[in-house]
């Protein structure tokens, strides 16, 4: 299939590279800034612009590839009956009516960086407006990843709630302890082996069933100890009593 790309940003790329392979063309990358927009396009081995009016009018998709605030101002596009597609995990497919006829959502449920070496195995969740365009997405979605599945946009919000969760706020934690063990001088990598082997555990138990530690067994002597070391770090013992009481409360 002949794609377009809008947008030269981290997901972008990777869905660019993930599109080469399964040895679709990519014919045009474009960015409001054309130095944004370039790099991507002699990656790709195609033509780059900042203009709407030069976008190319041919290509069997359009993939919207920008931030979800982005979507909400796309009246300066026009494609007609092609099919049109955005990434967003929190937005819906709907926000793409005015600009085809033909619409729809392909989101990667995967955190997605441009400087990966290794593309991750890369989840992609799939809608559109109607049976013909969502067949038509099936079968372009399942030659760049082996994991596609069809979901509403409900649904896809509630999964971008708990992709939150467990990537953004667990990410969040890490640079915490990471920012303690810096001002401790302790080695944060000593602890990579303990988050590898929490991460792989959830992969085969419930992680209810996985947890452990002074909360869990209600240990007030530890916890009192944990805490009064953290009486420097507000926003940290701020996150380890709320997770606490959390932990507790279950």
């Amino acid at each position: 299939m002949k794609v377009v790309l809008i947008g030269a940003g981290n997901v972008a790329t990777v869905l660019g590279r993930k599109i080469k392979q399964a040895q679709h063309e990519v014919m045009q990358v474009y960015s409001r800034k054309i130095e944004h927009a370039q790099p991507l396009a002699t990656e790709l081995g195609c033509d780059a612009t900042n203009t709407v009016e030069s976008i190319y009018k041919h290509a069997d998709v359009y993939l919207f590839a920008i931030s979800d605030v982005a979507l909400y101002d796309l009246k300066q596009f026009q494609f007609a009956d092609k099919l049109v597609v955005h990434t967003g995990g929190a937005v819906s497919k709907e926000m793409l009516k005015a600009v085809s006829k033909n619409y729809g959502v392909l989101y990667p449920l995967q955190s997605l960086r441009k400087e990966l070496t290794v593309i991750p195995p890369m989840p992609l969740l799939i809608d559109a407006n109607s049976d013909e365009a969502l067949e038509f997405l099936s079968a372009f979605a399942k030659t760049i990843s082996d994991n596609v599945h069809e979901t509403t946009d409900e649904q896809r919000l509630k999964l971008h709630v708990a992709a939150v969760v467990v990537n953004n706020f667990t990410n969040h934690l890490f640079s915490l302890a990471a920012d303690y063990c810096k001002e401790e001088y302790l080695d944060f990598s000593l602890l990579f082996p303990l988050m590898d082997e929490t991460v792989n555990r959830v992969h085969t138990y419930s992680p209810s069933q996985m947890q452990t530690g002074p909360a869990m067994r209600n240990d007030t002597l530890t916890l009192d100890k944990h805490l009064k070391l953290l009486a420097d770090y507000p926003k940290l013992k701020y996150m380890y009593l709320k997770i606490t009481e959390s932990i507790i409360g279950r």
